[in-house]
């Protein structure tokens, strides 16, 4: 995964190469771009390795053996699995942002505040998108095309979208939040912004637990018996 990711960041500077700057973004706003999303996907995949697994757990009927555990159920859902895949883009993310221009400690501990809040909505999308199977039966394909295109829109300037493609990107599929990051956060350090989008993380995350709690008490068991080790 870390050399997918340098991968893509190399294609962006050859595309900056011949169009240096595209509506205000540069190619080291591109690059904290990739930083702050490949260390919030690396966060979220690592820490809650199956988040990205829920809509396929939930159709299964594999949560039987959470709904035995102590509460809360959701948490023991996500943190039960960790994906080694993610560490090589938490990696980068953090490799990467020292190669994207000056760093000072207080941009780096602004950078580390912005992979949190991307790896805290990442989540919450998933939780939201991945309890669509509480109430549509089998969408686990829905899901994993939804999250692909979360991925493929956040790692994108949200200045190239315009009307209703910029109204989806901060709200259906909320992307758009995290690819403002590296003009409104990084490198002007906005306070109004950090709180703006500090409330919308948290929202969000409110509304996928509430999501995923409605949904439980639809939750059918499957009846599986399975032991955890």
């Amino acid at each position: 995964m870390f050399v997918n990711d340098v991968v893509w960041v190399l294609f962006w500077r050859l595309f900056f190469l011949r169009f240096p700057v595209v509506n205000g973004w540069s190619f080291q706003d591109i690059t904290i771009l990739w930083a702050l999303f490949g260390g919030g996907y690396g966060v979220t995949f690592v820490v809650f390795g199956n988040v990205g697994r829920l809509a396929g757990m939930i159709a299964r009927g594999e949560l039987d053996h959470y709904l035995l555990l102590p509460k809360n159920v959701l948490l023991h859902v996500l943190v039960s699995r960790s994906s080694m895949a993610a560490w090589g883009d938490l990696l980068f993310g953090l490799i990467i942002f020292c190669f994207a221009g000056p760093v000072s400690i207080g941009k780096f501990v602004v950078f580390i505040y912005g992979v949190l809040l991307t790896a805290l909505i990442l989540t919450s999308f998933c939780i939201i998108v991945g309890s669509l199977a509480f109430f549509l039966g089998n969408s686990e394909g829905l899901a994993r095309q939804l999250l692909t295109a979360f991925v493929t829109l956040a790692t994108y300037p949200l200045a190239i979208f315009k009307g209703l493609a910029k109204f989806i990107l901060l709200t259906v599929i909320p992307a758009g939040v995290i690819s403002s990051m590296p003009l409104q956060l990084i490198k002007t350090i906005d306070p109004a912004f950090m709180g703006t989008a500090t409330l919308f993380a948290v929202g969000l995350f409110l509304m996928a637990v509430y999501i995923f709690e409605l949904g439980l008490q639809r939750y059918e068991s499957g009846n599986l018996m399975t032991v955890q080790m």
